[in-house]
């Protein structure tokens, strides 16, 4: 199979093929519209079908007036013509915007569904994904792609009108005057030689760019965000910002204006061509109405169709080109379509019910998974033609713990020793290379992802939250919650009274990744967040690392009240946050070497002694 990539040289790109896999793919994606392309096709025939009758009429009516000088006895019929000249320029507008309609509505819904499968299938995609590729990137392949995409049906549709056009234009030629349309036909070499020499290398540039602006969108999506907006002027960087920016938006415009003069070149060479022909048919028939072989009306039509004669072929010299582009487009999002999904649900996977929250992890060893396992490499930075095959090195070794029903089970270690990537096995954010993760007996690969994700919250150490209001925010967890239930939440995350301090109160748009708030704010509405999710099982990865410390034990006590009953998995690098867990697990590059409870691992000369006595060491 051929593929083709944006920015290939054009000595590449002339020996390009039309990948017959992509088109075929292409059109299963499209066959759901089929019945509107059977009308649309029907349509196009019925539009070029009439198109030859107008000149038909007015040659009948030159004819008519030349034949008949000085006779007005044929006014009737001289009116009868003109009216046959407006009724079927009527028709022919009526149909070309029936035509329109259809074909827009074609092209629009592919471009939904596209939409729709691409932004489902990045959904599914493993967290792995959007760690290494790149936002704009992944951005323009739902934008600019898709719309690309599109073209390959107005594409297709623009050469079955040519096709019909030129074979009913050379029909209506040849029997009007077989010499003079052999005579229109010397110039259709030009516009072959023009297709090869110019057509190709103007697709090439194209396609590079649309790579320049692919760059460019993400070096503005990651610099246009608060945290990105915030680095550069914490690093006091904007003016190599602008320069970097700049020559990235530079590349992008020298594309655009070598693109502009290829292109006004490549389109007025080939109407260069079809106005010498239609000159030459001019002048030729002209002769032919002096010897008398042909008639006025007759000349007219011919001149008439072959203006019709050369737009086709202006429009199938590129067609080729056209169409490569946008089956590049379709190529691109079948690229992202057709990724690797690392997390997968068994087809006979089962849900979850009444989850107990006993969690067990046996023998688990993990190493992150190769990229070629987890991204597309045109969305990552550089685009790199081939991903790497090996995965990463084991950051877990062989750890096993289970924490039971309602208990706490706290990890502490230093940083980097693999406690957030353990806790990230059990939401299936990752899969164990070796070993087996279960909730309440069941491995996890075994349960449905969403009963799954309904038993397990997270608190993360750096919440994320919308840019919308915090009642939106909250009613993320739960949409069905109720105010009363919101409300709730939010006092057991000792968070209510602040809200209820704002103007807008719930309503209050918090911004983008909520920074309108304060970290611990934050991190009390994160923690109201899964409060009102109501999960078997919760994971809280520092979620206590951004509040003072008056918040810090106002926020225990609420998660002592409020995760009473349910299993609670705590990272925490403040041990005295953890000092009343039922159980601590000491991990250290990925080994679990020590475990026990507060009392027992101060008793042993371990790590965690060392920990908690540099903490809470007397200067």
């Amino acid at each position: 199979m051929n593929r083709f990539h944006y920015g290939m040289a054009p000595e590449e790109l002339k020996k390009a093929a039309i990948d017959r896999a992509t088109l075929g793919r292409t059109w299963r994606f499209a066959r759901r519209y089929r019945t509107r392309l059977l009308v649309y096709g029907g349509i196009i025939v019925a539009g070029t079908l009439l198109a030859l009758l107008p000149p038909l009429v007015f040659m009948a009516l030159i004819d008519l007036v030349d034949s008949h000088r000085g006779d007005t006895s044929v006014d009737r019929r001289l009116t009868l013509l003109f009216l046959a000249a407006v009724a079927l320029a009527i028709v022919m507008t009526s149909v070309q915007l029936v035509s329109r309609w259809i074909g827009s509505a074609i092209g629009e819904g592919l471009i939904f569904d596209m939409r729709l499968a691409l932004y489902e299938k990045v959904q599914r995609m493993p967290i792995a994904f959007f760690t290494r590729t790149q936002t704009g990137a992944l951005l323009s392949r739902l934008s600019n792609d898709v719309i690309g995409a599109q073209s390959t049906v107005s594409t297709a549709a623009t050469v079955f009108s040519d096709v019909l056009t030129l074979v009913s234009v050379l029909g209506a030629m040849l029997i009007l005057s077989w010499r003079v349309t052999v005579l229109a036909l010397f110039v259709v070499p030009i516009f072959l030689i023009l297709d090869r020499v110019l057509g190709k290398r103007l697709a090439a540039m194209s396609r590079r760019r649309m790579v320049l602006n692919a760059d460019m969108s993400s070096t503005m999506t990651e610099r246009f965000n608060v945290a990105g907006a915030l680095l550069v002027k914490l690093f006091g960087r904007p003016r190599a910002e602008l320069s970097t920016f700049g020559d990235r938006a530079a590349a992008v415009r020298d594309t655009g204006i070598s693109i502009a003069i290829l292109g006004r070149l490549y389109y007025g060479m080939l109407a260069l061509a079809g106005a010498l022909g239609t000159a030459a048919v001019y002048w030729f028939g002209g002769r032919a109405v002096l010897r008398g072989s042909l008639s006025i009306g007759t000349l007219t039509a011919l001149a008439a169709y072959v203006t019709r004669l050369y737009s086709p072929l202006t429009d199938l010299a590129s067609a080729r080109t056209d169409l490569l582009t946008a089956l590049v487009s379709f190529d691109r999002c079948f690229e992202v379509l057709d990724a690797p999904e690392a997390i997968v649900e068994k087809p006979d996977a089962v849900a979850l019910a009444a989850p107990a929250g006993r969690v067990s992890v046996e023998n688990v060893t993990f190493r992150y998974p190769a990229p070629s396992a987890v991204s597309v490499a045109s969305l990552e930075a550089g685009s790199p033609d081939k991903l790497s095959d090996e995965p990463g090195g084991i950051v877990l070794h062989d750890v096993s713990f289970t924490a039971e029903p309602g208990q706490t089970v706290a990890l502490v270690g230093p940083s980097g020793a693999g406690k957030t990537t353990l806790t990230s096995l059990l939401p299936r954010l990752y899969d164990p290379t070796e070993g087996v993760v279960r909730l309440d007996g069941h491995d996890v690969r075994d349960l449905t992802l969403e009963s799954l994700s309904e038993a397990v919250g997270v608190v993360s150490q750096d919440p994320h939250l919308f840019h919308d209001t915090i009642i939106a925010n909250l009613r993320y967890a739960r949409p069905s919650a109720t105010d009363v239930e919101i409300i709730e939440a939010c006092r057991a995350a000792r968070i209510h009274d602040v809200i209820a301090s704002l103007p807008e109160g719930y309503d209050t748009v918090v911004g983008e990744r909520g920074h309108r708030l304060s970290g611990g704010e934050k991190q009390r509405l994160s923690i109201a967040r899964v409060l009102l999710k109501q999960p078997a099982v919760v994971v809280l990865d520092e979620a206590t690392s951004h509040l003072d410390s008056e918040n810090e034990s106002a926020i225990q006590g609420a998660l002592s009240e409020a995760l009473s009953g349910r299993t609670a998995i705590v990272i925490a690098h403040r041990l005295s946050t953890i000092v009343a867990a039922d159980q601590i697990l000491v991990i250290q590059e990925g080994r679990l070497i020590e475990r026990g409870n507060h009392a027992e691992l101060l008793a042993q000369d371990g790590l965690y002694r060392e920990l908690f006595l540099t903490q809470f060491a007397t200067t």
